[in-house]
């Protein structure tokens, strides 16, 4: 645990939260800015930053519980479709540093703005060159 990590103090009980779902290692809570109704995020109880500092373990018990805690919002809130949205370093969104994944519940007609980038069109070339870096063993 880290002392000035929010997400830490609200993982392990020092802040209060509307907690959805707990065990030893992982807490749920509701969302103070959801996207939708019932939007949560999934806290480990341990302070890891982002994904890579996460071991495989952790990383692999975080689908676990998303799966098991939209099970329950599904049947609980009838939505008919999720996002499940983990974001990491500040150019892809992340604004606080503990990892975390977003639940978002979807709804038909909602006015969630997922996904909200353009498709591309990259050439073969352009894919398999991707590939090779990618795949390098240096990597």
């Amino acid at each position: 645990m880290q002392k000035d990590c929010i997400f830490c103090k609200i993982a392990n009980g020092e802040i209060p939260s509307k907690t959805i779902y707990e065990d030893e290692e992982f807490r749920a809570i509701l969302d103070l800015g959801p996207a939708s109704r019932g939007h949560a995020l999934v806290l480990p109880k341990k302070h890891f930053a982002d994904l890579f500092e996460m071991d495989d373990a952790t990383a692999s018990k975080v689908f676990v519980v998303a799966k098991r805690v939209a099970a329950r919002m599904n049947k609980a809130l009838g939505c008919t479709g999720f996002n499940l949205l983990q974001n990491n370093g500040e150019v892809a969104g992340q604004s606080v540093f503990h990892f975390h994944m977003h639940l978002i519940p979807r709804y038909q007609g909602d006015s969630v703005g997922l996904p909200a980038w353009k498709p591309g069109a990259p050439t073969q070339e352009e894919l398999e060159e991707t590939a090779a870096l990618i795949n390098t063993e240096e990597n």
